[in-house]
């Protein structure tokens, strides 16, 4: 492909790491990003200088116009991210991120667009993750009870027999079934870029990240993810405090590997698509992920509190080998080394890139 890239969101967390590995490939590069002051204090460090910038909101036609100008590829990052704070910040995540990718689509659909299109999905998509019953076989468990989880019954149980299930990966082809406003909106998102991709000819790679941590994710905002908030806790001198028994399961990945799943996306030879986990194939629970952080800043060690919130699934993680087939991915950096050098790195700087070099 020898056009544009336009990465909305690029100057996110994800969306900046993309953003650097398209450029030392060799990609010629525009960004779009509102700043929203939510998710950035103003303009963040590690912009790269040699994308061409546009601030802007995707639901503005004038600034689409611009943005999309001479473009063949667009890797679309920008979304309202987390669970929020409430139910109040529904129209929030309702108008950035589908009606924002609405107005993306409407503004290709518009141009004619014909390149190619890579969709930041998310795990949330799934709900709860994937479970076996010994008399059932697979079985999916319902939305949990708040009285289960207020007594400390955390684990959710067969739907038929009540009994106790084993969790396991979740395929790409699992019914997807979002426990809270932002999974609501990821499934939309899907299902509206599927559909331009049918009405366009358009080709969709739909990468589903899991865990995603490193160097510039948001920090001490209600929408910062749970390695940045104990992060953040520990650089306060304070420990991590662990909601419900920390021994739900994730998959943690790197950012540096989720930007290189992009890249493999958006320069294949041919089109890639479908959805496709993006995950390191090493699931560790929320506790293991804070006494890690822990050990590695000399910090306080984890308080396991006993909170919950509704929103929240139990387990889901999953298998990368969808991806590795596909689009030749799989994750190049372990748990252990990922989020130690988490723990040591400073604002944009990434400690695994310095001692690469």
């Amino acid at each position: 492909m020898s056009g544009t890239t336009l990465v909305s969101g690029g100057a996110g967390f994800i969306g900046s790491h993309v953003v650097d590995a398209l450029i030392a490939a060799g990609r010629t590069v525009r960004v779009l990003d509102v700043l929203l002051p939510t998710a950035h204090g103003g303009s963040p460090p590690w912009l790269n200088p040699a994308a061409d910038f546009v601030r802007g909101d995707v639901r503005d036609p004038d600034v689409m116009e611009r943005a999309l100008a001479g473009v063949d590829a667009v890797c679309h990052q920008a979304s309202m991210v987390g669970l929020g704070v409430d139910m109040r910040d529904v129209a929030d995540y309702v108008a950035h991120n589908d009606v924002g990718t609405a107005s993306l689509l409407r503004a290709m659909a518009t141009r004619r667009f014909r390149g190619r299109l890579v969709l930041a999905s998310s795990m949330v998509v799934y709900g709860e993750g994937r479970y076996q019953c010994v008399g059932h076989g697979l079985v999916r468990p319902g939305p949990r009870e708040p009285s289960a989880l207020a007594a400390g019954r955390f684990e959710p149980a067969c739907p038929v027999c009540g009994a106790a299930l084993a969790s396991e990966a979740i395929p790409e082809d699992a019914p997807l079934d979002p426990r809270n406003v932002y999974a609501a909106t990821k499934v939309h998102q899907e299902h509206l870029c599927a559909s331009f991709s049918r009405e366009c000819a358009v080709p969709v790679t739909t990468l589903r990240y899991h865990n995603v941590y490193g160097p510039r994710m948001p920090a001490n905002t209600p929408y910062a993810g749970v390695a940045s908030i104990f992060r953040s806790a520990l650089a306060a001198g304070r420990p991590p405090r662990i909601f419900e028994d920390g021994k739900q399961l994730r998959d943690f990945v790197h950012v540096n590997d989720v930007a290189r799943a992009n890249l493999l996306a958006l320069s294949s030879t041919e089109p890639v698509p479908g959805a496709y986990n993006i995950a390191s194939g090493d699931p560790h629970t929320v506790g293991e992920m804070a006494a890690t952080l822990a050990a590695a800043c000399d910090g306080p060690q984890p308080i396991v509190t006993g909170a919950y919130r509704l929103g929240d699934v139990r387990h889901v993680f999953a298998s990368p080998l969808r991806a590795g087939v596909a689009l030749d991915f799989s994750a190049s950096i372990s748990f252990q080394d990922g989020m130690r050098a988490f723990a040591e790195s400073s604002g944009g700087r990434d400690i695994l890139s310095t001692r690469a070099g």
